[in-house]
């Protein structure tokens, strides 16, 4: 910006984006003053760099608050978990699926588990067909991200909001 700019030519961009063409820094710098406006470097690596005539008090106000535009429109995907057991009961998981559904909906991911007690775990094919059964009511706004898979006493499946 300003004296810092230490380049010998530099092309020039005023105020409204028209080209002034390449000039010297000490000329620039005058045309700058003339108009009580800073001179501020935007392409250092061009050949010759560029150079633009603006406020720049008013240009970094701009580009903060475009910044926090940009901050409330992202959205952080959680993962949320869906607990159940191989023997729930039929409302039970409806309750579930109506669960999925909502997180679903709000763009986050849902880690499904189900945990096996005892010697449940020799019916993993229960436990898998349940977590087969919660993607088919969910199909409709769910992608698989993960296939169901044992880990240790839990039989774990991923499922992650379809992109529109």
């Amino acid at each position: 910006m300003n004296e810092e700019i230490r380049a010998k030519e530099i092309r020039v961009v005023s105020v409204e984006g028209e080209q002034l063409g390449i000039m010297s820094v000490k000329d620039a710098l005058r045309l700058a003053q003339e108009k009580e406006l800073d001179l501020v470097e935007v392409a250092p690596n061009a050949k010759p760099p560029v150079c633009r005539i603006m406020d720049y008090g008013k240009y970094r106000y701009e580009q903060s608050k475009r910044e926090r535009e940009a901050r409330k429109k992202q959205r952080i995907i959680e993962i949320k978990e869906i607990r159940m057991t191989p023997k729930i009961e039929a409302h039970d998981f409806q309750v579930k699926v109506k669960a999925a559904q909502k997180f679903l909906k709000d763009g986050d991911k849902v880690k499904a588990i189900i945990r096996f007690r005892g010697r449940e775990i020799v019916h993993a094919e229960l436990g898998k067909n349940l977590l087969m059964q919660l993607y088919e009511n969910v199909s409709d706004l769910a992608v698989l991200e993960r296939e169901p898979k044992i880990e240790g006493k839990n039989m774990i499946m991923i499922l992650s909001a379809k992109s529109e």
